[in-house]
This record gives C-alpha cells, structure tokens and sequence, in this order.
C-alpha cells in the first residue's frame, strides 16, 4: 500500500511535469512564459528527490564519508542540480532532462497505484493469481519498449545544455553581449562550471552518459577531420579533447546503491 510519502513523491513529479510541460510549449510557441511555471517545475522535482535522497542516505551525518556517499549518489546529484536550476535565470532548455524522468516516474506510479483503484484486475493466469488490467499492461510494455530511448535523448540533451550555457557564460560578457544577447539570453558564469562538473560525474556513473559524449565526438571528429576543413579545426578539436581529458581524467567510483536509487527519482543506468 502506497504511504503518504510515496503519494507526495509522486505529486512532485506530476507538477514537475505539468508545468514543464506548459513552461516549454509556450517557450517553444514564442509566447510569454511566466517564471512561475519554471519555479513550479523545480520545486517538485525538489520535493520528489528531496524524499528519495533522505530515503536512501537516511539522516545527515556531519563527517566526511557521509559527505562522499552523497555525492557520489546520483539523487544527490540532481537535487542540487535542480536547487541550482531553481535559484537561477531561467534557462527552458534545462526542464527537458527532469520532464523525461518524470513522465517514465508519473507513468510508472499511474500503473502501480492509480490504475489498480479504478480498473478491475485482468484475468487470473494459470496459477490464478491475478492478472494487471490490459491497460495497465500496455502502459508497462510502452515504459520499458521506450525507456532507454528516453535515457539517450536525456544524456543528448544534457550535451545540449552545456553547450547552451557556455555560450551562454560568453555572451554575459561586456564585449560579446551586443552581438550574442539578440541571439541567446545570457546566464551566470557560474552555471557552465557547476553544469560541467555534474556531466563529469554523470560520465562516470552513466553508461548513456558515456554513449552520448563517444557519439557527440565521433561527429565532430568526422567533421573536423573532412576534406576541405581548415587545419586549424582538427587543431583546436584536438586541444580541447586533451583539455578535457585532463580535467575529467581523476576516476570516481559509482555509487553502490545507484541501482536503488535510480528507481526512485532518476532513472538512469
């Protein structure tokens, strides 16, 4: 039986997701967009992982293996992604990641606890235990046809934030604002730091993670490397891959209850 804890976790991934959802159409319709649906969208993925982080590291220790554990939790690591999120300029393109999780978690959660209240159970099976509503079946059959998927397009676009924000970093600056502020409203010089530091962690404990930086490389690498680019292309791609392999190459060990924890507020491998 569902607690009501369970029942507020799930509450805020149906708020996350409702008004990120609304956040992002009218973001991507060109219309005028309060900050209150962006607001709205953080604090219940605050909320939902909030419950999941006290679930699985139980009460705040002051010492520093507790310290450790929790940031190597990947919970952990989005709650204070999304406290980050929350306390800044909004930036629409950030939503998607925590959208994602929160439809597979809302579904899930539908299917489990909801849809057993109002449907009537399916036929027994050859044991005679009974069966889930074909409903119900449908539903975990397209989760799980589909769940991978929705983690590569979750790993892509987290991609897809970091370079957003960088951009974002450089056309804050006096020089560069005039020509870039037409194109993309600025941000914090701090959110390409904080966001890169988590894709570090996210490489480390995500195979997805993994997947999408090797195909992200592989094509710029192709295009670099064509005839007919300027050598000062592969050059500069050749810099910034030996920069960046130096910067994330300290290995961080996964975190055992990744597994655990993944089920409860982001569902990542």
């Amino acid at each position: 039986m569902a607690t009501t804890q369970h029942y507020l976790w799930a509450s805020g991934h149906f708020l996350l997701l409702i008004s990120a959802l609304r956040y992002i159409f009218l973001w991507i319709t060109f219309k005028p967009a309060s900050v209150f649906w962006y607001k709205a969208s953080y604090t219940g993925a605050l909320v939902s992982y909030a419950i999941v982080c006290q679930k699985s590291l139980g009460t705040p220790q002051p010492n520093l293996a507790f310290f450790r554990r929790a940031m190597l939790d990947e919970n952990i690591q989005y709650f204070l992604l999304a406290l980050f999120w929350f306390t800044s300029k909004p930036i629409p393109v950030t939503l998607l990641p925590f959208a994602i999780f929160s439809l597979f978690h809302a579904l899930t959660f539908t299917r489990t606890t909801l849809m057993p209240q109002f449907l009537p159970p399916g036929p027994p099976n050859a044991a005679g235990q009974p069966q889930p509503h074909s409903v119900a079946k449908k539903l975990q059959a397209w989760v799980k046809a589909n769940y991978d998927s929705a983690m590569r397009v979750v790993a892509l676009t987290e991609l897809l934030i970091l370079g957003r924000v960088f951009i974002g970093a450089i056309a804050g600056l006096p020089i560069l604002s005039l020509v870039l502020g037409y194109f993309i409203t600025a941000n914090s010089l701090l959110a390409p730091i904080v966001f890169a530091h988590f894709l570090r962690q996210r490489y480390y404990q995500s195979a997805f993670t993994r997947e999408a930086v090797g195909l992200v490389t592989k094509r710029v690498d192709g295009y670099v490397r064509q005839p007919g680019s300027p050598p000062a292309a592969a050059q500069v791609w050749d810099k910034v891959q030996m920069l960046t392999s130096r910067w994330a190459g300290s290995t961080l060990a996964p975190n055992a209850g990744e597994a655990a924890g993944a089920a409860g507020a982001a569902p990542r491998r």
